[in-house]
């Protein structure tokens, strides 16, 4: 049987070699698995620090942003009130004036005259009296010279 003690032992050989080179491959594959698994964290780690310096970026031009538009707000803001108070003041300036010159034209309003209503003369008693007729007196031209009086003051 001694050649069944040569089979067994190449056998067992070759299950040994089998086993260590399974054992190299399966050590080849875990060490380019970890350098994978490094290089992935690493990129991941790079490409988190590009975020983060990214979002630093942008958050300071935001910033920058918002406070110029304050600044041009305020500045605006504050020219606005200028310029309120300036019209107010000129507004407030004419407004005396206006009132003076109302009040110049409506005491220089002629006066309207009523128009006496004649009476007809009295006729039989068989005809009928015609109804006395009154003159309106018309109003028209003393409006139009306090408008004009109050637009020439409103000039000025």
């Amino acid at each position: 049987m001694s050649n069944g003690d040569g089979v067994t032992a190449t056998l067992s050989d070759a299950v040994d070699a089998a086993k260590e080179k399974v054992a190299e491959v399966g050590n080849a594959m875990a060490s380019t698995a970890s350098a994978t698994v490094a290089k992935a964290k690493k990129a991941a780690k790079s490409a988190e620090k590009k975020v983060k310096t990214e979002v630093a970026k942008a958050k300071k031009a935001v910033k920058k942003t918002v406070a110029k538009a304050r600044k041009k707000l305020a500045t605006a803001s504050k020219d606005a009130r200028k310029e309120v108070a300036s019209l107010k003041k000129k507004v407030a300036g004419k407004k005396p004036a206006a009132k003076k010159a109302v009040k110049k034209a409506v005491a220089k309003k002629p006066v309207a005259k009523k128009a006496v209503a004649k009476k007809a003369p009295a006729k039989k008693a068989a005809v009928k009296k015609a109804p006395a007729k009154k003159a309106v007196a018309k109003k028209a031209p003393a409006r139009k010279a306090v408008k004009k009086a109050v637009k020439k003051a409103a000039k000025k």
